[in-house]
């Protein structure tokens, strides 16, 4: 049994961390972290050029008919990055429609979705932190009325997959009776809003019901994986800083206590990895263990990703609490990234009750 990314994942993985690396350095991301939207179209259509969108569609709408773990494992690389939006959200809402979309519904959308023509965004949390679908109050029998919050990238969204009561539909972005509010957040690569409807035409998914389930899982697990990708960069830049700064005319490194700590949060992230692998790949090939796994790789590692940013912000002394040093980009990343689709907590106690604890 191979327990280990396949010959095409590697290369998928060690594509973007190239691209990444050339293309947009950590230089870039406060550019986007400074800008109007937090990310342009030049970053999207980029990442759309490098097939990410289309991971997990299938090959006659134009994608590649792979699954989770190919798309999680280009999350990670995400992560690493600190790469803004969008990407999670377009994602799912594509995720959305190859699960449970009609075949009309998924000729029209996934193809140009697929190739990065158009950007799709996924309104599903609603007040009271409700983000999964059996949660979700908003009646989807005639016209729209409610409000969605943590909407991302929602302005420049062409599409959005609405969570209703049950289910999934489809509102375009310019129906009427959609009105955007700017939400302010501390990770400004990722820019969000309220939406608020109002007597909003929509078209329902026929197999929404459980295409929500399915998307909020795979949500999950590519939040994990993004987390484990900004995780070990944190780590790898404190590793770096603790070995040309000097403290009393030594590296950092020299001073036993530091390399403690640095060995804790290298044995924190390591086995960690793997959490998130077979969570992507129960999605895929174990369907009884995919929710599960899903909720305890999104409540893991999102944990994992603040203790390991707090720690190497610490690591880095003065100098990382400054806006000069990139490494508070992965903190506000990690306080995202653990708020999103629910608490660690609230995913914990789902997996109590999965398993009847």
């Amino acid at each position: 049994m191979n327990f280990d990314l396949d010959a095409d994942q590697e290369l998928l993985e060690e594509t973007l961390a190239r691209w990444f690396a050339k293309e947009f350095p950590l230089a870039e991301v406060r550019k986007a972290v400074d800008s109007a939207d937090g990310a342009g179209a030049e970053l999207f259509g980029a990442l759309a050029g490098l097939g990410l969108f289309g991971i997990m569609v299938p090959e006659a709408f134009g994608g590649a008919g792979l699954g989770l773990l190919d798309q999680a494992v280009a999350a990670e690389c995400l992560g690493r990055a600190a790469a803004p939006g969008p990407f999670l959200e377009h994602v799912l809402a594509t995720l959305a429609i190859v699960m449970g979309g009609s075949h009309a519904q998924q000729e029209r959308w996934l193809p140009q979705l697929a190739a990065g023509t158009k950007r799709a965004t996924v309104a599903i949390a609603e007040p009271g932190d409700r983000w999964l679908r059996d949660q979700w109050q908003i009646d989807g029998g005639g016209a729209l009325r409610g409000e969605k919050h943590c909407v991302l990238h929602a302005r420049d969204a062409d599409l959005m997959v609405v969570g209703i009561r049950g289910g999934l539909t489809l509102v375009e972005r310019d129906a009427a009776g959609v009105e955007l509010v700017a939400m302010d957040g501390v990770d400004r690569t990722r820019r969000f809003a309220t939406v608020r409807l109002d007597g909003v035409q929509h078209e329902p998914l026929p197999n929404g019901g459980e295409a929500a389930h399915n998307m909020c899982d795979a949500g999950l697990v590519l939040l994990a994986a993004d987390a484990y990708g900004g995780a070990s960069r944190c780590e790898e830049m404190t590793v770096d800083y603790a070995k040309v700064r000097e403290q009393f005319g030594v590296p950092l490194a020299h001073f036993q206590a530091v390399r403690h700590q640095l060995a804790d949060l290298a044995l924190q992230l390591e086995p960690a990895r793997y959490l998130y692998w077979y969570a992507a790949h129960a999605f895929d090939h174990v369907p009884a263990d995919a929710t599960r796994f899903a909720a305890l790789a999104k409540a893991h590692l999102t944990d994992c990703f603040v203790d390991v940013g707090r720690r190497s912000i610490e690591l880095h002394g003065g100098v990382g609490y400054t806006w000069a040093h990139d490494i508070h980009f992965f903190l506000k990343r990690a306080v995202f990234d653990r708020a999103y689709l629910g608490s660690p907590a609230a995913h914990r106690a789902r997996i109590a009750d999965l398993n009847g604890w």
